[in-house]
């Protein structure tokens, strides 16, 4: 007899009170395991192993999701036991495809394969939506259908590759996960209404694929399918969507169903939640106190996993646009560890678990190349503030940098712009009537250093770099116009008083002008600042650099100091004569280039790897290069949105002598990647190959 609505709620209702109180006994078992199994592993875990690699439609934040490209991709850069995520759709006839949603218009070419089929209206957890649903078509139909991107912000590229629709089993067939497959039922009372049966499609597939895990946010599905699998069987997770969405069985809110861990714990043993549920933000974006989610699940005997990372997405503040910094805050925070991440880049979720997770800031480093600042931790805070610097040298810099700039009163200080309005809030003063147009340095009209004296430009208000703010990407704008701007004086006196550098890069431009036009000679300046600061006496062992993109202002300190001298080529270059190299070593010990230098790009796709590093290597010159940055839109296609892969590749891969970033912390972290410790590199610790990526894109670009 088929119940009512309402007697299979109190259905549901008596059977939640019958396992009740031995859920309740079952959960004081679990305390005492869980507290045991922590007492003997790292990770915080509910069974002390490390964090699930989950990896969503496989290589989905680069690859169309759901195509055997994105899941083979997944298994070749992730952990071994990478899960396969699957979102199984049903067909016409049964069939269960992987596809990330029931309409195929979002992530397919249905609308251009069948033109002349109407869009249909289907009401889905009673909201009615319309499109090309999975339901009105057999997998026969879809056989020219093609996967997409589904995110527009994503790359196009892959587009044209004529990517197939594949069934649960021929992913499977093709695949072979060591760590199984994690099928996902958004919508089982969906299909039930249209007389298909998504459990006993899974019923059928688990005799021919890997099923480890089945997730929905339906409590009736796990209800239906409960013993079917046998003791053996796939691991029920309960999916939470966003809290004040309904629960279409239980007619509750996630929210509330979300304080009743112990009703969950009766037809699952995990919980699969959006970030925000165990780490909330506030409305600007910044990370509020961590919830007792994970220690309450894991108390109720439950796994915690928790969906909603890409590389390619908004961030909290926090994380300075590092997605490593977010995967580690999840499972090394020293509080909690939630037991698997669903991932869009698995690559980056294999790579924070393995090789980042548990090192401390005095773990031995790996790898040995110079992180130099860039105007400080300028992707953080104004640059060239004291508050960037003192950052840059907490986040664990070797060189902090001055790029030096001179006031009217022949005072040297840092500044990464010669014109104020580029870095302060000058034009919101009255000094904005100083505006004047110097040919010499721009046919634009700027508010120039020299036309202010040091007590005037010292208590200016300065300004945070924002370079991608047309892609409404904007860095911490709580700090927006934080600290004080450093004359070269305070910087060097900053430097000398620590501990953990190594040395200080002076970059000096704009001198023959200044020197010529206006009366100030910042060579001198800069070396008798050097002199009063003390680092031409011994008492320092701080090392000075000194950097331009002028021979001559470089052979000028050549001639009157011992400092080392870097020559930075504003050009790039794809190769480099002997002849040229000659003439750098005259005025130069060490070579600044751009990363394109290195590795050349076609439409943000890596084409190449030069030999510039190699030669210039070859002459003794160190190679450092710029510009770092941790914003995704400042990569390339081929680096996964990763700041820490591109690192890699540039120095384990091109063997560079020095990364220039604004982002010390990303650089300096990376040096004790304790992957780079092992005989063996991981996949997803190795260099990027230039060119692979390209290989894929579609002949229709």
């Amino acid at each position: 007899m088929r119940l009512s609505r309402q007697g299979y709620l109190r259905e549901v209702v008596m059977r939640y009170s019958t396992v009740l109180l031995c859920g309740v006994v079952l959960i004081q078992l679990f305390s005492a395991q869980i507290d045991a199994q922590r007492s003997r592993s790292r990770w915080q875990t509910l069974s002390g192993d490390a964090p699930l690699v989950i990896a969503r439609g496989g290589f989905s934040g680069l690859l169309p999701d759901s195509s055997l490209d994105a899941y083979s991709l997944a298994t070749q850069t992730s952990v071994a036991d990478v899960v396969l995520w699957c979102d199984v759709q049903l067909t016409k006839d049964g069939v269960g495809i992987c596809f990330p949603d029931l309409n195929l218009a979002n992530a397919s070419t249905i609308d251009l394969v069948y033109p002349n089929h109407k869009p249909k209206s289907y009401p889905v957890n009673g909201v009615t939506r319309q499109g090309w649903f999975t339901i009105d078509f057999s997998l026969g139909d879809l056989q020219n259908v093609s996967l997409i991107r589904g995110i527009l912000s994503r790359s196009d590229k892959f587009d044209g590759n004529g990517y197939a629709i594949s069934t649960i089993q021929n992913v499977a067939e093709q695949i072979s996960p060591q760590g199984g497959f994690w099928l996902n039922v958004q919508h089982d009372a969906f299909y039930e209404q249209q007389n298909l049966s998504m459990s006993s499609f899974l019923l059928s597939a688990s005799t021919t694929v890997s099923i480890y895990f089945i997730s929905s946010p339906e409590v009736n599905f796990f209800m239906k399918i409960a013993g079917s699998f046998g003791r053996n069987g796939p691991s029920f997770v309960f999916q939470f969507l966003e809290k004040e969405d309904f629960e279409p069985t239980t007619n509750q809110t996630y929210g509330s169903i979300l304080s009743n861990l112990t009703f969950v714990k009766t037809f699952a043993s995990g919980i699969l939640v959006p970030k925000s549920y165990i780490l909330p933000l506030n409305d600007k974006r910044y990370l509020l106190p961590h919830t007792s989610l994970v220690q309450d699940a894991h108390k109720a005997g439950l796994q915690v996993y928790v969906s909603g990372f890409a590389n390619d997405v908004d961030i909290a503040y926090n994380y300075s646009s590092d997605p490593v910094s977010e995967y580690l805050s999840f499972v090394d925070n020293g509080n909690f560890s939630v037991d698997g991440m669903l991932s869009d880049f698995p690559l980056t979720a294999s790579s924070s678990i393995d090789c980042f997770s548990h090192i401390g800031r005095n773990a031995t480093k790996h790898v040995d190349f110079l992180v130099i600042s860039k105007n400080g931790a300028s992707g953080d805070y104004p640059g060239c503030t004291d508050l960037a610097y003192e950052n840059a040298i907490k986040d664990g810099a070797d060189v902090i940098d001055c790029s030096v700039q001179m006031s009217s009163d022949g005072i040297p200080f840092c500044s990464s712009s010669i014109d104020l309005k580029d870095t302060t809030m000058v034009v919101q003063t009255p000094f904005s009537k100083r505006s004047t147009t110097v040919p010499e340095i721009s046919p634009n009209g700027g508010i120039y250093t020299f036309n202010l004296t040091w007590p005037e430009i010292q208590n200016l208000t300065p300004a945070i770099s924002n370079p991608y703010k047309v892609y409404d990407m904007v860095r911490n704008p709580e700090k927006r116009n934080a600290g004080k701007l450093m004359s070269l004086s305070q910087f060097l006196g900053l430097a000398k008083n620590s501990t953990t550098l190594s040395g200080v890069l002076i970059s000096v431009d704009n001198a023959a002008y200044l020197r010529e036009k206006q009366g100030l000679d910042v060579v001198k300046a800069v070396l008798e600042t050097l002199t009063e600061s003390g680092y031409s006496n011994g008492t320092t062992t701080t090392k000075v650099m000194i950097q331009s993109t002028n021979s001559s202002v470089l052979v000028d300190f050549k001639n009157q100091s011992k400092y080392e001298t870097v020559y930075r080529i504003e050009e790039t270059i794809r190769d480099i004569s002997d002849s040229a190299i000659e003439d750098i070593k005259k005025f130069a010990n060490a070579v600044v280039i751009n990363k394109v230098s290195v590795f050349p790009n076609s439409d943000s796709f890596l084409s190449k790897h030069t030999n510039v590093v190699e030669r210039l290597q070859k002459s003794q010159l160190p190679v450092y290069v710029e510009l770092f940055q941790n914003e995704f839109v400042a990569q390339a296609y081929d680096f996964f949105a990763d700041a820490t892969v591109e690192i890699n590749t540039y120095t384990y891969g091109a063997s560079i002598n020095g990364t220039i970033t604004e982002f010390p912390f990303t650089a300096a972290r990376y040096k004790r990647n304790r992957c780079l410790g092992r005989d063996k590199i991981p996949q997803y610790m190795l260099p990027i190959q230039p060119g692979g990526l390209l290989d894929i894109v579609s002949p229709l670009f």
